[in-house]
């Protein structure tokens, strides 16, 4: 295990797993709810685990076999990041929404995993952050993928975690929509950074 990759990995999985997205807002309302958060957050970086560990171990060997493959995919990755990046600026410059937790009747379990488990696994944005950008990014690591895959499950599983048990301490905060704007801000920056990164080979 190299640390260093460690903390890459760990760096990079929470950068991208902390935009705000519909699955997030989904933990978050939970937690805000007090509903089922550990079913909810168990799914949730269980899910992440495995579609992070598919792109960090086989992004290298796809790539072996489609050379071609590996630039593509970086290039490509670097372009959704800038895209990335634009969006959460203008979140940043000119939101005013604020994420307010629901009221009304507790959903049953069954219910809520189905609607947890579509949302993990039916955004496409999933597989471009998991499989794809961190594969790519993690074939920058070579025979130490494991390493950054290591710490990108552990932003996983740190984040959801910190979300849905630490959403009744962040409802009061993130009541402000300037709380979202800054957070929108440091996401973009972040985001532009990594996207250099992946342009220049760095």
């Amino acid at each position: 295990m190299d640390f260093s990759i460690y903390v890459t990995g760990l760096t990079v999985g929470l950068t991208l797993i902390v935009a705000i997205g519909a699955q997030n807002a989904f933990v978050l309302r939970q937690g805000l709810r007090g509903e089922h958060v550990l079913a909810v957050v168990l799914t949730c970086a269980i899910s992440e685990a495995i579609l992070v560990t598919v792109g960090v171990m086989a992004f290298s060997r796809i790539a072996a076999i489609l050379p071609g493959l590996e630039p593509v995919m970086r290039y490509a990755g670097a372009a959704f990041l800038l895209w990335y990046a634009a969006k959460n600026l203008q979140s940043a410059l000119g939101s005013s929404s604020v994420l307010l937790a629901a009221s009304g009747n507790v959903t049953p379990l069954a219910p809520t995993l189905a609607t947890c488990l579509a949302l993990t696994w039916l955004n496409p944005h999933v597989y471009l952050d998991t499989v794809i950008l961190l594969g790519s990014i993690s074939s920058q690591f070579p025979g130490k993928e494991a390493s950054f895959g290591a710490g990108a499950v552990s932003a996983s599983v740190l984040f959801f975690f910190s979300l849905g048990y630490g959403a009744r301490w962040l409802r009061p905060i993130f009541a402000s929509p300037q709380a979202w704007r800054i957070l929108e801000g440091v996401i973009a920056v972040t985001m532009l950074l990594i996207a250099i990164t992946l342009l220049t080979g760095g």
